[in-house]
C-alpha cells in the first residue's frame, strides 16, 4: 500500500562498520526489499576484500606474497589498480600495501606513553611499497614482490562497498537516498520535502556537534579524524593515521573532509591529505577536477580548497 513519501533507514553493521542506508519511497514494503539488496551487494563486496577470513581474495594474494601471483576477480584487480593510481597520484601517502605494518607498535589508548624509537617504526613500514604490487592484466593476477608484504582495503573498501551499493538501488528505481559506511556517505536525488541532502562536517573537540553544513545532493563525503582515536604524548597530539614512509604517527591536522562524485575517491583521500600536511595536501586537491576539501587544524583553523563553499 503506497503511503507518504518518507525516509525508510535502516542501521546495520557490515564490514566491520555501522552502515546506514537510507531510501526515499512511498512504499515502505518496497524500500525495504530495495534495502535488502544493497546489503546484499554490500555483503558481497566484503567477502572478496576482507581480510578476516580465510579465503577472501585479499587474503588469497597475501598469503602468496614472494611466491607467485594470484588470478583474481577483474572487479577486484580494478580497485587494486585504481588504488595504484591514488598511491601515485599522493605519492604514496595513501598505500594498500600498508597490511603489514606491526601493530604491536600502536597501542591507541592510555597505555602508550612514549612513540616508538624511529629507527624500529621504520623497520616497521619496511614491507609497504605500492610500487611492489605487481599486475598482469592479461592474465588479471596481483602479486605482491616481497614476503611478508599484505594488502588491505580498509581505505578505500567503505567508500566503494557504498559506491556499489547506491548503484544497485538506482538501478531498482529508487531516485533519492543515502549509503552512509561508518561517515563515507553518498548521496541521490533529494529530501521528501524536495530540498537537497545537507551533510553536517563534525568539530573535531565534539564529535557530535556539527561546525558547519554543505548541500551535497549527488555527491558523497568522507571525513578522517583524529579525535576519535589518538594519543597525548608530551604535550602533543598523535592521530591514529600512520604515515607509511616514517612509520610513525601524523599530526598537525584534526581532521579532512573530501567531497567528490564518488565515496571511493573521497574515502580514499581523506586519509593522505592528513598524512600529507594542510599545505601539500590542499595543493594537490586543487589541482583535481571535481574534488573539493575541508581540512580542520590542531589550532581549530579551517582551510579549503578553491572550490567549496560552506555555511557556518
Amino acid at each position: 500500500m503506497l503511503g507518504i513519501v518518507t525516509v525508510h533507514r535502516r542501521v546495520l553493521r557490515l564490514m566491520g562498520n555501522r552502515f546506514e542506508i537510507s531510501v526515499v519511497s512511498d512504499d515502505e514494503h518496497w524500500a525495504h526489499k530495495c534495502i535488502d539488496a544493497a546489503v546484499e551487494e554490500i555483503s558481497r563486496i566484503e567477502k572478496l576484500l576482507t581480510t578476516f577470513t580465510e579465503d577472501s581474495q585479499t587474503n588469497l594474494v597475501n598469503r602468496n606474497a614472494g611466491i607467485q601471483p594470484v588470478k583474481v576477480d577483474k572487479e577486484v584487480y580494478e580497485l587494486v589498480e585504481r588504488s595504484l593510481k591514488i598511491s601515485g597520484l599522493t605519492q604514496g601517502a595513501f598505500d594498500i600495501s600498508y597490511g603489514g605494518i606491526d601493530k604491536s607498535l600502536w597501542n591507541f589508548d592510555l597505555s602508550m606513553t612514549a612513540l616508538p624509537d624511529p629507527e624500529v617504526a621504520r623497520e616497521s613500514v619496511r614491507l609497504i611499497n605500492y610500487n611492489n604490487v605487481i599486475l598482469d592484466e592479461g592474465d588479471c593476477t596481483v602479486f605482491l614482490k616481497d614476503e611478508g608484504m599484505r594488502i588491505g582495503f580498509g581505505g578505500i573498501g567503505k567508500g566503494y562497498a557504498a559506491d556499489k551499493a547506491r548503484a544497485v538501488l538506482q538501478d531498482l528505481g529508487v531516485t533519492s537516498g543515502i549509503v552512509n559506511a561508518a561517515g563515507d556517505l553518498v548521496t541521490w536525488g533529494t529530501q521528501p520535502n524536495g530540498k537537497p541532502w545537507t551533510i553536517a562536517i563534525a568539530d573535531p573537540d565534539k564529535s557530535i556537534t556539527p561546525f558547519s553544513t554543505l548541500n551535497i545532493s549527488n555527491m558523497a563525503i568522507a571525513t578522517s579524524g583524529n579525535y576519535e582515536k589518538y594519543v597525548m604524548i608530551g604535550g602533543r597530539k598523535y592521530s591514529h593515521t600512520i604515515d607509511p614512509k616514517t612509520g610513525l604517527p601524523v599530526t598537525g591536522i584534526k581532521s579532512v573532509s573530501i567531497v567528490s562524485p564518488s565515496a571511493e575517491l573521497a574515502d580514499a583521500m581523506a586519509t593522505p591529505v592528513m598524512v600529507m600536511g594542510v599545505r601539500v595536501g590542499l595543493d594537490l586537491i586543487n589541482q583535481l577536477k571535481q574534488i573539493a576539501c575541508i581540512i580542520i587544524d590542531d589550532n581549530n583553523q579551517i582551510h579549503c580548497s578553491k572550490n567549496i563553499n560552506i555555511k557556518n
